[in-house]
């Protein structure tokens, strides 16, 4: 009878095994733990998209598929941000992931709104920026708005007057005076996304921007600023000297 060695016998080790439902349940634990503790900071971009997707896809380990959407979008930000369309072309991502995922931007965008609403905004400014930037920063396509204060600059209303191409919104004047004074509004804002990142004011924005102020001085309609956000920064016209 042929003797068989022992080593015929030892169980074949591989890699990339998958986590083992007692490991996984132990780095959710700890990672959620980190988070308590530090808040987001504590966790790295992909780490704070792996606590969201663990919600989605309950039983699987979700740490590959966070990473590959860092390297897909660049930042958690901008995975947040990106489109549903967008979303769905990346293998992995199903309908719970994507509502998760636009959850979240829909949080951000309301902590930002609820900052600002109704309150006096030019003492504010920071808050105001960080608005903006949550609702505009990360698009693909320029989208014109105009933010509406009243006589305490107050913010009362924040509309999306127009939304274009990658790199050009049509802008009528009269349209947003017009809305100005049907909203009761003495003061305005005006708030505009550059997708390139490059926040600097082209000759068309400061043109446009000289045409929505001299309309709105003849209604008595100031124009307190413009505004131009985008993923790197973002640039004032009142700070630049251009109105």
């Amino acid at each position: 009878m042929t003797a068989w060695k022992y080593s015929h016998f030892r169980p074949v080790v591989t890699r990339n095994r998958p986590m083992s439902d007692d490991h996984q349940k132990g780095h959710r634990e700890r990672l959620k733990a980190r988070f308590r503790k530090g808040g987001a900071d504590a966790l790295a971009d992909y780490e704070l998209l792996e606590l969201q997707l663990m919600t989605a896809i309950p039983r699987r380990d979700v740490k590959p598929l966070a990473k590959d959407l860092i390297k897909e979008f660049g930042s958690y930000a901008e995975v947040i941000s990106a489109s549903p369309e967008r979303l769905s072309e990346i293998s992995g991502i199903g309908d719970n992931v994507i509502t998760t995922l636009k959850l979240a931007e829909a949080s951000a965008q309301k902590f930002a709104q609820g900052m600002v609403m109704e309150k006096p905004v030019l003492s504010n400014w920071q808050s105001l920026i960080n608005y903006c930037s949550t609702q505009m920063a990360y698009k693909n396509t320029e989208q014109f708005r105009v933010l509406f204060l009243d006589r305490q600059n107050r913010l009362i209303a924040d509309e999306k007057m127009q939304e274009g191409t990658i790199d050009h919104t049509p802008v009528y004047p009269r349209e947003i005076i017009k809305r100005a004074l049907e909203l009761g509004s003495t003061a305005i804002i005006l708030a505009h996304n550059h997708p390139s990142g490059d926040p600097t004011p082209s000759r068309e924005d400061i043109e446009m921007t000289k045409k929505i102020a001299e309309a709105g001085k003849q209604l008595g309609v100031m124009l307190h600023d413009h505004l131009i956000i985008s993923k790197s920064g973002h640039s004032s016209f009142k700070m630049m000297e251009l109105i």
